[in-house]
């Protein structure tokens, strides 16, 4: 998975949970947690994807599990940003606290499900901003989502967390697309 991200933006590792595609359990898992709100589905994995990684390398180092923001109108719709749950699930089983607050999404977006590679990248360049530099300076931090497709969200998140002296970034999702 770290390949995706060679040459677009400064990821120290990346590592998925499961791979994502039409007939995949976790498709079915995570669609019940962003759109029919079951909010223990993001929990519970989050938990266990969290128990995994601390039985390996992955988290040496890593100090900060950072999710990637929602808009606020759209949080208010949704409820909840399925991303923080996973994050708190993640923070649980490793005891990395996490922070909602320094990363924040600035402009709302379409949903990207429809949209090209390109398509995706433009929808989402320059639509973070970081609100708070001081929890983050000199971190290496975890940046978390649900599913990575083209890698294009996690980019501009990045992208904007290294602007912060001395940060580090490396990502954790749920599933990635398989293409």
């Amino acid at each position: 998975m770290e390949q995706l991200f060679w040459g677009r933006c400064r990821i120290e590792k990346a590592a998925a949970f499961s791979f994502y595609n039409r007939d995949s359990r976790i498709r079915k898992l995570i669609h019940n947690l962003k759109y029919k709100g079951i909010k223990e589905i993001g929990y519970d994995l989050g938990r266990i994807y969290g128990a995994s990684l601390a039985g390996s390398d992955f988290l040496k180092e890593i100090d900060i599990i950072v999710p990637v923001p929602l808009h606020p109108s759209k949080k208010r719709v949704r409820g909840f940003n399925q991303s923080d749950i996973i994050a708190e699930g993640l923070s649980e089983s490793t005891g990395l606290p996490v922070d909602y607050n320094s990363l924040k999404r600035v402009t709302v977006t379409e949903t990207q499900t429809r949209r090209s590679r390109y398509e995706r990248w433009v929808n989402v360049d320059g639509i973070f901003s970081i609100a708070d530099y001081s929890n983050i300076v000199g971190k290496h931090v975890l940046l978390v989502d649900d599913v990575i497709t083209t890698g294009s969200t996690i980019e501009s998140c990045a992208n904007e967390l290294l602007k912060a002296e001395g940060v580090k970034v490396s990502v954790a999702a749920l599933a990635v697309t398989v293409n």
